[in-house]
């Protein structure tokens, strides 16, 4: 008996434990149930983009006339909501002169130097109002929505209502015809501001101090009706979200926090102090983060109101990016307008000189309370108007504009928190499911082009798909949601996309389609199909359960009919790998294989499931491995879908070993031969080279040489060598001269010594001034029939040399040779001694 209780206990704890679990998991990076590739989306969405224009990113829905209006670069576009085509169009260019202003200036002529449409809303029933950074030079405009058409000629000054970059952050809206905007107001972006004008008020601005507005990227704007049924007669807000650096914290490094700020509507400024600035202005820190895992969401990036039947059941959703070591990391906080009153009308923080650092004021407030709308009690009082106010009061408020609470999301966590992806901007709605209760459901962008669909269920957030928008990542500016026809707007760089809220007709199965948990989406009892519960209008019952587990759907109405599952044959041979496919249909499902009719025995080595592959994978399949076997899709304990293969292994043919070789050494073995002849073609090529070098180089020796012999001359000893007298008669020289008698048997020339005949008074003929020691002398070559030069004889008292430059046509005549070698020896000097030194010619 005492085992019953325990046993009580521990399932207790065991149900405590996994409700635990599953919350943390509904909101700690959630994972999208369906991923929708591009491919598939394109079959449900519509699309519009036009050559030459860029940055679709101002969107303005007017839903009563079935309208989009988009502002884009130096266009304005008019789109019919039903099938994004295009009304009207107006071109609205910054002049040339003014773009070569922006390039002077330093500014990018690709990117900074055109009129990007930043400001885009109805001014009234009959005009918009439009403003553009007209090549950083801000201008607006009217709009007549009769012949959509601009009024060029009537420019305003944009200062204020748009940014001068169009990659700063802006905001604005106009309530009753006057225009709230948060931008920059300078060139160079150090002054920000919060500025009303247009209408009948006064034009009233922020203060220009850091403790107002230090340096905020603003990202949105919102107004709320507080009058509305107010006891107390309340003023409407309009509410600014920003982050900024922060100035009430004692650190070194700047530190980036998510504010929200907000005014009020009747604020006219001061009488002598804060004369045409804000007297309401306050602002305080929104907190978004996971303190258990020390993470802080510091930088908003986009919001969205959503309204109920009551301004107090307003609701802003913010959508914020963080760093997570290397990690990026991004979430979803919601904000109720009660809990942001509240720090409103709570303490201030102020900047203590006796501490130096920023700690809550506690001193006595003045009266009126600074920062305060204009309600009943001051009516009462006689301070009907901001102009009435006590400077008492308006000092401190332009002292104090800080709030000391920080308003904290709802459920002090935030809704979703996803890693590895940065949100962009998002849009919320509120559907009624079958039960008659209203759902949220979030739609929210990521930088890389996708868009995630969320609903907020009782028992956690529920990340319903993840929907790939844009072939190629480009990150999501602008989100419209039109309630009329129950479709999504997606703005950015390069096209305006129109998507259904909801397709429930891609799901095929019951239980796939209960356990999407799409508020849209609804079974048909017959089983025949996956409907949208608000375009339905059949007579068959729905089916759909959006809170915990969703029950068992009945086998005989899960599926639509003909979509009976049959079995795949497959016939393998024994000794090969064998792949058995089984795609997931929900990201969130599990595989159960069967074999036989029997789990999988686990430990066998042989066989392997790869989930990155969704398949099972048999190793090495033998004759043992034949048989049935079976993938079953469970999530939540619910039959998705089964995949059944017949397989039968066979055993392989006995064959040679180089019968075996499989068809890809082939391949391979060409690749060698290719790589083979190759390399033999480029050693072919460069022996061809060389050879061919080699050639020139022979060619061109061949050449000097001909031009230039040098023949040795050998001079015999004196005691062996007749002695030499020059006989006056031709006869006796000519038989002295025998040609034959001085020429060696390989062809060098001999030359006997002796003394020459000194001309003109017997001087030695002097070397020519330009002569080289150890050199030849240079001289004029003579005239010679047969190419024979000799050059003049080097002065000296040793043997000289002759150079001799030989034609290369044939041999001289050893005549003439004779003649010519006589007459310059006759020119030598007479040697010192009778054993000169062998000369060489």
């Amino acid at each position: 008996m005492a085992a019953g209780p325990a046993l009580g206990v521990c399932l207790l704890a065991s149900v405590v434990l996994s409700v635990d679990a599953s919350s943390v998991s509904s909101w700690w990076n959630l994972v999208p149930r369906k991923t929708v590739p591009y491919s598939e989306l394109r079959e449900v969405s519509k699309r519009f983009s036009r050559p030459g224009v860029s940055n679709y990113t101002t969107l303005t829905l007017a839903d009563p006339k079935g309208l989009l209006y988009v502002g884009a670069r130096e266009a304005i576009f008019a789109l019919s909501t039903g099938s994004l085509d295009p009304e009207e169009q107006i071109v609205w260019e910054a002049p040339a002169e003014k773009k070569a202003e922006c390039i002077q200036k330093g500014k990018n002529n690709q990117t900074d130097c055109f009129n990007y449409i930043r400001f885009l809303q109805a001014y009234n029933s009959s005009h918009m109002y439009a403003c553009g950074t007209y090549a950083f030079q801000p201008k607006c405009a009217y709009i007549d929505l009769s012949t959509f058409s601009l009024d060029k000629l009537s420019f305003e000054d944009g200062r204020g209502k748009c940014p001068y970059d169009p990659a700063k952050g802006h905001t604005g809206l106009i309530v009753e015809e006057e225009l709230y905007s948060a931008t920059l107001y300078n060139f160079l972006g150090t002054e920000p501001v919060i500025l009303r004008n247009l209408g009948p008020q006064y034009s009233v601005k922020t203060e220009h101090l850091s403790t107002w507005l230090n340096e905020p990227h603003f990202v949105g704007s919102a107004f709320v009706r507080e009058s509305q049924d107010s006891d107390k007669g309340d003023d409407d807000k309009v509410y600014f979200f920003f982050s900024e650096q922060a100035v009430e914290y004692d650190c070194d490094s700047d530190q980036v926090v998510a504010r929200v700020a907000r005014v009020c509507k009747g604020d006219v400024g001061g009488a002598r102090t804060l004369q045409k600035r804000w007297t309401t202005f306050l602002k305080a820190r929104l907190l978004c983060s996971v303190p258990e895992q020390q993470l802080h969401f510091n930088r908003i990036q986009g919001t969205y109101t959503l309204n109920g039947d009551h301004w107090r059941e307003t609701s802003f959703f913010g959508v914020f990016q963080a760093r997570w070591g290397d990690v990026d990391v991004s979430a979803v906080c919601q904000y109720q307008i009660l809990d942001v009153q509240k720090v409103f009308d709570g303490p201030y923080k102020e900047y203590s000189e006796i501490a130096q650092k920023w700690v809550r004021y506690s001193d006595k407030e003045p009266v009126p309370r600074p920062g305060a709308c204009i309600t009943n009690w001051h009516r009462h009082n006689s301070f009907t108007s901001s102009l009435e106010l006590p400077d008492n009061t308006l000092n401190f408020a332009k002292k104090h504009p800080l709030m000391d609470k920080v308003v904290s999301p709802q459920g002090n966590r935030p809704l979703l928190v996803k890693k590895d992806a940065n949100f962009t901007q998002l849009v919320v709605e509120r559907v009624h499911g079958l039960d008659g209760k209203p759902y949220q459901v979030l739609y929210i962008g990521t930088e890389n082009g996708w868009l995630y669909k969320a609903v907020v269920l009782p028992s956690g957030v529920h990340l319903i798909e993840e929907l790939q928008v844009f072939q190629e990542a480009e990150p999501i500016k602008s989100l419209v949601l039109s309630l009329q026809k129950r479709v999504i707007f997606v703005g950015s760089n390069s096209h305006v996309v129109r998507l259904p809220v909801a397709d429930c007709g891609k799901y095929h199965t019951c239980s796939d389609c209960v356990l999407a948990k799409d508020p849209y989406c609804a079974w048909t009892w017959n089983g025949s199909r996956c409907v949208r519960i608000d375009t339905y209008d059949g007579i068959s019952m729905l089916f759909q359960e959006l809170h915990v587990e969703p029950t068992m759907c009945n086998p005989l109405r899960a599926t639509k009919p003909g979509n009976k599952v049959t079995a795949k044959n497959i016939t393998a041979m024994a000794g090969t790998n064998l792949v058995l496919v089984c795609r997931l249909t929900s990201n969130l499902a599990q595989t159960l294989w069967t074999f036989n009719g029997q789990d999988l025995p686990e430990g066998e080595p042989s066989v392997h499931y790869d989930g990155r592959l969704q398949a099972l994978v048999l190793l090495d399949i033998a004759p043992r491995h034949s048989g049935k076997y079976r993938c079953v899709q469970l999530e939540e304990r619910n039959e998705l879908g089964s995949e059944n293969y017949v397989v039968a292994v066979v055993a392989s043919p006995p064959t040679r070993p180089e019968a075996r070789a499989p068809l890809e050494n082939w391949g391979l073995l060409w690749m060698v031969v290719i790589v083979l002849v190759a390399v033999c073609l480029v050693l072919l090529l460069v022996v061809f080279s060389l050879r061919r070098r080699l050639k020139e180089e022979l060619e061109k020796g061949s050449k000097a040489i001909e031009s230039t012999l040098v023949y040795p001359i050998e001079l015999p000893k004196a005691a062996k060598s007749p002695t030499f007298i020059p006989s006056t008669t031709s006869d006796s020289d000519e038989k002295l001269w025998d040609p034959a008698s001085y020429y060696y048997s390989d062809g060098s020339l001999k030359i006997v010594p002796g003394h020459a005949v000194c001309q003109n008074g017997g001087t030695a003929p002097s070397p020519t001034a330009n002569g080289i020691p150890g050199q030849p002398l240079q001289s004029p070559p003579l005239p010679s029939p047969n190419r024979i030069n000799l050059g003049n004889l080097r002065g000296s008292s040793s043997n000289g040399y002759i150079r001799l430059n030989l034609g290369a046509e044939e041999r001289p005549d050893y005549g003439d040779l004779a003649e010519e070698l006589r007459r310059k020896l006759k020119q030598r000097q007479a040697l010192p001694d009778s054993n000169p030194e062998e000369s060489s010619v």
